[in-house]
């Protein structure tokens, strides 16, 4: 009889194979022996189980080293799909991914800044969930699981938004709601949480163990990966750096705090510098990143003040965690150099690592993807992943 320490060994090492072939596919079962240090016949049996799940598939024939030719194996991309969700403040993303993380198909819902009650913004999603559904291709796994990045504290074991409040939101038990009503695993965390794996999996932070995400559109967020894993803090808050004091007696933020960084580097900056310039005209951020990039002086110089600003935080941030890499996600990065040029000046200028060693700051590869990309991979990654003891 299998003792629990022999049962979770077994499945240590058969995510092990299944990490493996993902990372490395195609690739043969003597290979995986020599990347994993586990023997043949140990990762024979677990590929044949990985097989009968039909996670795996053969894939062709290797090259000899001398014997016979090695069979290939890949991941299974089409066992099943993951629906990640961006809940914004003004919209909604799904993607649907299949098990490789390739996008098979999306929809973005743009929401009145007003529709922000729960009861009509989870009607809105649960909307927008079951049409992704729908349009899922047919596979052995249907939907494996729904990932969802929401702009707040987010209670990541209990899948419970604590307060998120640039929607208005407190103590909303989101994950109960959408898994009652789906009856699929369910997986909430911080959207930027969520956008630092996506790029750490799919975009610019694949080759860094340690790197920042910074979040910046409605509000101002981090993600923190530190040796490749994400930081989440003594009660899983980390992050929450949009609500660092810059100003001892600055504007009033909607945490009830006043001076936060959020409110001098995210759109609500932008639009109060562009509102004491216009009167009376109601601007939305894609409204104002058209006229940036059509040449418009006023647009060009909101998002210079708000990347002055952002830079300000960052070289904070690279003094306190001294990462390889920063990446700048969300709306704001959308406007290119007017905006990362402005950042990367600053930072550079208040950074105290600057004279020793240069940390790129680059803007987000996934676009406005990564959080949704990096909700699909709350799931994904559960699959790959080292289960807990």
């Amino acid at each position: 009889m299998k003792t629990a320490d022999q049962i979770l060994v077994k499945q240590i090492n058969k995510m092990i194979v299944l990490n493996t072939i993902y990372r490395k596919c195609p690739i043969s079962r003597a290979d995986i022996a020599k990347v994993t240090g586990l023997n043949k016949s140990t990762v024979s049996a677990l590929v044949d189980e990985l097989f009968m799940e039909e996670l795996v598939l053969e894939t062709g024939i290797g090259e000899s080293q001398g014997g016979r030719k090695p069979v290939n194996l890949s991941i299974n991309k089409d066992v099943g799909h993951i629906i990640g969700i961006d809940l914004g403040v003004n919209y909604i993303l799904s993607v649907m991914t299949n098990f490789a993380g390739d996008i098979v198909w999306e929809k973005r819902v743009d929401l009145q800044a007003t529709q922000k009650f729960p009861v009509q913004r989870i009607a809105d999603l649960e909307d927008l969930i079951q049409e992704t559904i729908m349009h899922a291709p047919q596979s052995v796994r249907g939907i494996m699981g729904i990932g969802i990045g929401v702009p707040g504290i987010v209670n990541y074991e209990q899948g419970l938004i604590l307060s998120a409040p640039n929607l208005a939101w407190e103590n909303i038990a989101l994950r109960e709601i959408i898994k009652e009503r789906f009856g699929i695993p369910v997986f909430i965390d911080n959207e930027a949480n969520a956008g630092a794996i996506g790029e750490k999996w799919f975009g610019a932070g694949k080759k860094a163990d340690n790197l920042l995400y910074v979040s910046a559109g409605t509000g101002v967020g981090a993600g923190i990966i530190i040796n490749n894993e994400l930081y989440r803090g003594f009660k899983g808050l980390a992050g929450e750096i949009g609500h660092m004091t810059l100003a001892l007696d600055g504007i009033p933020c909607s945490c009830g705090n006043t001076g936060c960084w959020e409110e001098y580097s995210s759109e609500k900056a932008l639009f109060r510098f562009m509102k004491e310039h216009i009167k009376g005209e109601t601007l939305t951020i894609f409204d104002v990143l058209e006229r940036a990039a059509g040449g418009d002086e006023l647009a060009r110089a909101a998002f210079r003040y708000v990347g002055k600003y952002l830079g300000v935080g960052v070289a904070n941030l690279i003094n306190a965690f001294n990462p390889q890499l920063v990446i700048i996600g969300n709306t704001l990065p959308l406007a290119g150099d007017i905006l990362m040029d402005e950042l990367r000046r600053e930072a550079a200028m208040r950074c105290f690592s600057s004279r020793h060693f240069n940390v790129r700051i680059l803007s987000s590869q996934l676009n406005m993807h990564a959080c949704a990309m990096g909700a699909a991979t709350l799931v994904i990654s559960r699959m790959y992943a080292l289960p807990v003891s």
